[in-house]
């Protein structure tokens, strides 16, 4: 690996040189420099005003060194880029540490200055580093800070390089407790670069966040900002976490199982890009050498419990849909981009993407777990919702599992028996496929050694769930079919007439075929298990 030196810095918010992404080089560093070439597009055009959000632990604060470093021309990081993509890029060399750029970390803000005043705080600092950057230009005793910039501009021909990192800590910290200052944030950010003097002053402005820009009604409160989302990721998708290719490259450098980083830290679709893994968490495990879950360090777990527990519209079916391997459908439009504004079941889902916890396809509008990690978090955000019939059922799931594996029929009929009479006031209970949705909640501890599908498209129809033991698991694969007010043998007469596609046959010297059918006057399951 490239070391590279340290260099002193000169401010602490104007001109602050690359030191931060020199740190970023010096460790593990997957290249996403393309980003520089996007905003290198809109500098000094009407789309310089970019809004970046994405969850926690995603690589905000990574994109925002790395722009500060590229763009500051306090200092030289020509060779902090001179390996990477954006080198070949014909624009590298016109934009390369030529602004002034203003670098503020607004969470930096709140554990200094938590307190009714931090809008004035803010002001305060930015206008006292900013005079030692140019001390040729007179400021002037009360005056606001865009004002100054402006003189600054006009006096100098500069255009600065604004880039604000985490831009809704202040409205994520203060909306609920003191609205009122989240409003003074909004009027500050609208004078700012709403204003018509903003396009003279700025070469460009790039804030990143969790949630997009706050809306007031139907419109953003900046809606001159061109705004890339967890939900709307447009051209920059590939920017938003790490793609397949990446992984494999690391997985291979560090001798990490690509499968197990998959079953990890995979099944983000985020915009056109299908398959998109939690950076912060790959790295986590490629350093550590094993796979575990590092979600918990996000903050925002608590948060979502809350959420959870509202059930708005019944929301609780639908987490449960989710928590069995089932998608969503939600409606995203609706939401005010405000954590304390919770007005519907779709709100609370489209928090969700926003976090992180769910994944979203656009094209569909549905939402899903991504991956074993999330899905971990998200069972255990449960747990702490009173919601006990389906806590129960999650943590009966484990004896499901070993009773169909040892072919015992009686405990797993029981097992099942269980779960329905727990989640029977959750779900309705009436077709196969309420059956498959408790089935899949009733084998939801299946997901640490098996990839569990539902309704896999066989030769002849669907298997109603299948359990692909995952790679080096020694364990057989399973086929359950699913049968309302029909006998549990002719479940396994069905598994037996359709034809398997190979991710099944492979495994057909070692495979359960399990029929579970379930009688609508008795209430009760019945099961019938064959080695096949």
């Amino acid at each position: 690996m490239q070391r590279f030196s340290f260099l002193d810095c000169m401010g602490i918010y104007i001109n602050k040189g690359n030191f931060g992404f020199r740190q970023i080089r010096n460790s593990e560093y997957v290249d996403k420099t393309g980003l520089i070439a996007e905003v290198n597009k809109s500098l000094f055009t009407e789309r310089k005003f970019t809004c970046v959000t994405r969850c926690r632990r995603f690589g905000k604060s990574m994109a925002a060194k790395m722009l500060a470093a590229y763009y500051d021309h306090s200092c030289d990081s020509r060779q902090l880029f001179t390996d990477l993509q954006i080198a070949s890029d014909p624009t590298f060399e016109e934009h390369l540490n030529k602004y002034p750029v203003i670098y503020v970390d607004m969470t930096s803000f709140i554990t200094s200055f938590n307190d009714d005043q931090i809008i004035a705080h803010i002001q305060e600092e930015l206008i006292n580093d900013i005079k030692e950057a140019y001390p040729q230009i007179t400021y002037r005793e009360g005056e606001h800070l865009m004002k100054y910039l402006q003189r600054i501009s006009i006096e100098t021909g500069e255009h600065f390089v604004f880039i604000i990192d985490e831009w809704d800590a202040i409205c994520r910290e203060f909306a609920e407790k003191k609205p009122e200052v989240m409003e003074d944030y909004l009027n500050l950010l609208r004078r700012m670069f709403k204003d018509v003097s903003g396009m003279d002053v700025f070469a460009a402005v790039y804030m990143t966040g969790i949630l997009p820009i706050k809306k007031f009604k139907t419109q953003s409160a900046l809606n001159n900002f061109r705004e890339y989302s967890m939900v709307e990721p447009r051209r920059l998708a590939g920017y938003f976490g790490f793609t397949k290719d990446e992984v494999r490259t690391l997985a291979e450098k560090y001798g990490m199982d690509i499968d197990e980083l998959e079953k990890w830290y995979d099944g983000y679709q985020i915009g056109d890009e299908p398959a998109m893994f939690n950076p912060n968490s790959v790295m986590q495990a490629v350093y550590d050498g094993r796979c575990s879950s590092y979600w918990a360090s996000t903050g925002a777990y608590d948060a979502i419990a809350g959420y959870i527990r509202m059930n708005f519209d019944g929301l609780k079916d639908d987490i449960l849909i989710l928590l069995s391997g089932g998608r969503v459908k939600v409606n995203t439009t609706k939401f005010q981009n405000d954590m304390t504004i919770i007005q519907s079941k779709d709100d609370v889902l489209t928090v969700l993407i926003h976090l992180g916890y769910l994944s979203f396809n656009w094209r569909k509008n549905e939402c899903y777990v991504p991956n074993y990690e999330v899905s971990g978090e998200l069972s255990n955000a449960v747990e702490d919702t009173g919601w006990e019939h389906v806590v129960k059922a999650l943590r009966q799931s484990e004896k499901l599992l070993q009773a169909t594996l040892d072919g015992n029929e009686e405990a797993v009929a029981r097992g099942v028996d269980a779960a329905h009479d727990e989640n029977t006031s959750i779900l309705s209970y009436n077709d196969e496929n309420s059956l498959a949705c408790v089935l899949s909640i009733a084998y939801y501890y299946a997901k640490s050694d098996y990839i569990i599908h539902r309704e896999l498209a066989t030769g002849k129809g669907f298997a109603d769930l299948v359990l692909i033991p995952r790679k080096h698991v020694d364990s057989p694969a399973i086929v359950l079919e699913l049968k309302y007010n029909l006998d549990a043998d002719s479940a396994i007469a069905q598994i037996k007439r359709k034809q398997y596609p190979a991710k099944v046959a492979e495994y057909t010297d070692n495979l359960l075929l399990v029929g579970i059918s379930y009688n609508k006057q008795q209430k009760t399951h019945t099961c019938r298990i064959e080695k096949y």
